[in-house]
């Protein structure tokens, strides 16, 4: 399928439901198209060297994870690296989320040799591609894009919270996920919902670059706790976040 066509069909689906989920499979035939994972492995073992959430107090860890902020202009076929803002800290209201809104929370940041893999970039990319679809403002205007690195890790006697905040917005215009391991998990599952609660749809994202995205106006959005399918081994669930603001 040709990646005009295949990107335009997850934006009518986010047009339409507010989200959409598209197995590895069929977003890798566009990541190949878009720029190439050749470099991918490389970017996944970036996911060993995260450093814990120290605002999760007790639970803190068992979430590790790194930051970086971008700016993203316009061109949606430009092949320029994608614009590094100064480290920063991450921020939302309260409204938002509950747990851990209203703090300026300062993450290690992602290192140069993750941000520098062309499979990053293939991946901001391509978010940009799907939500620059969406209204006329997010095709003609910049975009200042957060990554976050999660690492999730399951204990036999500790579930692992990927949405401690329970149910929320991120509060930003839209929102990529992409699974990059999965590793002696159970459960995890995605659930999407309207503001006055109605569920509209739910999935686990299990196989290798999965994708969700999410159209952070209109919709919420939570996954469950993960588990280790086998007690006696190591267990986590890796993701990269990327939320997309329109610039001007």
């Amino acid at each position: 399928m040709p990646d005009c066509e295949s990107v335009d069909a997850l934006a009518a689906q986010v047009r339409r439901d507010g989200f959409a989920f598209a197995e590895g499979a069929a977003v890798d035939a566009i990541l190949g198209a878009a720029g190439g994972l050749d470099d991918w492995d490389v970017f996944a073992e970036s996911w060993d060297h995260l450093d814990p959430d120290q605002y999760l107090a007790a639970t803190g860890r068992y979430r590790r994870r790194r930051h970086a902020v971008f700016d993203l202009g316009a061109a949606l076929d430009s092949s320029a690296a994608p614009h590094r803002l100064p480290d920063q800290p991450h921020f939302q209201t309260l409204a938002h989320n509950p747990l851990q809104g209203g703090l300026a929370r300062w993450f290690t940041p992602m290192t140069d040799t993750a941000v520098g893999t062309r499979a990053f970039q293939t991946l901001m990319g391509f978010g940009r591609k799907v939500f620059a679809r969406l209204d006329s403002a997010a095709a003609t205007g910049s975009w200042r894009v957060e990554a976050h690195q999660f690492r999730i890790e399951a204990k036999p006697d500790h579930a692992g919270e990927p949405t401690p905040e329970g149910m929320h917005r991120d509060g930003v215009d839209y929102v990529l996920v992409v699974l990059v391991e999965r590793r002696n998990i159970e459960c995890g599952t995605t659930s999407i919902h309207a503001p006055d609660g109605t569920e509209l749809g739910s999935f686990t994202l299990t196989r290798l670059r999965d994708v969700a995205l999410v159209d952070d106006q209109r919709v919420l959005h939570g996954v469950t706790a993960v588990t280790p399918r086998d007690p006696s081994k190591l267990a986590h669930r890796d993701v990269l976040v990327l939320t997309y603001c329109r610039g001007t």
